[in-house]
């Protein structure tokens, strides 16, 4: 069974051909190749915590990873992929690593 990336399991409708995506655009997370397989996700989508801009309760959440991780850590969705991943979930910042070594 397929794991669920975030604007699925948030039905944000912030994916490529989502119905918010000419709203707000299309959420960085979707757009995120460099993060793709991370945690068996589509580009960031199961890593989402990582890319700024990304639409958290309603609002874009602007600013870095260690701006916004306290909001991403009480996340269902977070919580889910930790519990999902476990014993191999990788916090934010090995996957900032990981994602900045592709450029």
């Amino acid at each position: 069974m397929k794991k669920q990336d975030c604007w699925e399991a948030k039905k944000c409708g912030r994916e490529p051909g989502g119905i918010k995506a000419d709203e707000f655009g299309v959420c960085p997370a979707a757009e995120e190749q460099r993060a793709d397989g991370i945690h068996s996700g589509t580009n960031a989508g199961r890593c989402c915590w990582v890319v700024a801009g990304t639409l958290c309760k309603g609002a874009v959440a602007q600013g870095a990873y260690t701006e916004k991780f306290g909001d991403c850590q009480k996340c269902d969705f977070y919580a889910t992929v930790k519990q999902e991943e476990e014993p191999h979930f990788k916090i934010g910042l090995s996957i900032l690593k990981e994602i900045r070594a592709k450029r």
